[in-house]
């Protein structure tokens, strides 16, 4: 069986594909406290982290650091534009 482009067997596979889920995470930076301070934060408290402004965020897909990207708005919503995407073999992490 084949439709008009003969690509019949390729839609099934595409729809598929189209129902995978991915849990894609930006790492704006990380921070080290102890669980008793922790505990403390509350409202309005500022953590600081170890990277500053500017600099380049981690990206990751399921938790596997994928490439780094920079932060920018785009109509009102956070959004990472990918500047670096890791080969194979890169050991690049955090």
């Amino acid at each position: 069986m084949s439709d008009e482009n003969g690509l019949a067997g390729l839609t099934e596979a595409g729809k598929a594909a189209e129902t995978i889920s991915v849990d894609i995470t930006a790492v704006l930076g990380t921070a080290e406290m102890k669980v008793s301070n922790l505990l403390k934060i509350g409202r309005g408290a500022v953590i600081e982290l170890d990277r500053r402004v500017g600099e380049s965020v981690e990206i990751q897909v399921n938790g596997m650091y994928i490439g780094r990207g920079e932060v920018v708005v785009v109509d009102d919503h956070l959004a990472v534009s990918i500047t670096e995407i890791y080969g194979k073999g890169d050991e690049s992490e955090g």
